[in-house]
């Protein structure tokens, strides 16, 4: 028995809580829409906007600087143009076993 009054207390709340929910829930709607149509929060969302834009450019060149500058300390390093000095082979051990 008291399973089903449960039960029953427990619909009964669901049905008057969806009731008032979604009203409540297109109060809130309206409002958000109301609030993002107006003029002066799309003044603010067109300034984000080219400010993200403008930072994003910005970031993209440094990247691709930096890119650059990597890519060629690379390449200096494969042709051998690099101010290290040469490896001596005869020192190194070879992979996985003891040096010989």
């Amino acid at each position: 028995m008291k399973k089903l009054t449960l039960i029953a207390a427990a619909a009964a709340g669901y049905v008057l809580g969806t009731r008032a929910g979604r009203e409540r829930y297109e109060q809130i709607k309206t409002q958000a829409t109301n609030v993002w149509n107006n003029p002066k929060v799309q003044d603010v969302v067109d300034d984000v906007q080219t400010q993200a834009k403008h930072a994003g450019a910005e970031a993209g060149s440094k990247v691709a600087s930096s890119a650059g500058d990597v890519a060629s300390k690379v390449s200096d390093k494969v042709s051998g143009s690099s101010s290290q000095p040469p490896v001596d082979e005869t020192s190194v051990a070879p992979l996985g076993g003891n040096p010989s």
